[in-house]
């Protein structure tokens, strides 16, 4: 599989080296704007580069018929615009918060828990995130998913950063030095509480997560998710 990095940050250089070893070939690597490259090589795209780049090398590659995995986070107010035209287009695209095998299993636990957790209102929830200081947004994509989860399984309106109201859900947000990500789902009640965690070890497994996309999405036309991904590895 010929693939094209769309950003060549420190996740670029890391799928380059996973996709190395699975036996793929990375044939372009572009750090900033993708207009000016021949894309006519290339089975798929992976965009892993930053908000205000996102829109257009995922649409670009759409309009070439180029499979798109995207873990760009910071961009979705345009999500539905970018897959209304992938669809036009008859291309294929698949957008995940988190790509890691591990945090997709942990969003299964964490929906599941949502729907048990809203028979009992005396239980309040919160979520905590800690990426490295160079992550550009607050909170992660991956702790605006989890929220979104809880919202479209309980009572929950809405979230905010920091703060919340009775029916919104706090997501707290910290920076610290050389950490890879963890994300924290917590419920407490004045008896007790109980929480589900998710912490990397190294970027290795969003990397690994996908490059397995990528595999998964070649050939393929539609908007899919990384759930669609583990059922059919399953």
């Amino acid at each position: 599989m010929k693939i094209a990095l769309l950003g060549y940050g420190k996740m670029g250089k890391t799928i380059e080296k996973i996709a190395t070893e699975r036996g793929h070939e990375v044939v372009l690597k572009i750090d900033k704007t993708i207009e000016n490259y021949d894309l006519s090589k290339v089975d798929v795209a992976i965009d892993f580069s930053v908000p205000d780049a996102a829109f257009n090398n995922i649409t670009t590659c759409f309009k070439k018929q180029l499979p798109v995995v995207c873990g760009t986070t910071g961009w979705l107010t345009d999500y539905d615009k970018a897959a209304k035209i992938c669809e036009q287009e008859n291309s294929a695209f698949l957008y995940a918060s988190n790509f890691s095998i591990g945090v997709n299993l942990f969003f299964e636990l964490n929906e599941k828990l949502a729907k048990m957790m809203s028979a009992f209102s005396n239980y309040s929830v919160e979520i905590e995130e800690v990426h490295h200081t160079q992550k550009l947004d607050a909170p992660s994509g991956t702790a605006i998913s989890l929220a979104q989860q809880i919202i479209e399984n309980s009572s929950k309106k809405t979230w905010h950063l920091n703060k919340a109201n009775e029916n919104e859900i706090p997501i707290y947000a910290k920076r610290i030095e050389n950490v890879p990500g963890t994300h924290r789902v917590s419920y407490k009640s004045e008896i007790d509480s109980l929480e589900i965690k998710h912490t990397a070890h190294s970027r290795e497994g969003f990397a690994l997560g996908a490059v397995i996309a990528a595999e998964w999405l070649k050939d393929k036309k539609g908007v899919y998710k990384m759930k669609d991904v583990l059922s059919g590895l399953s």
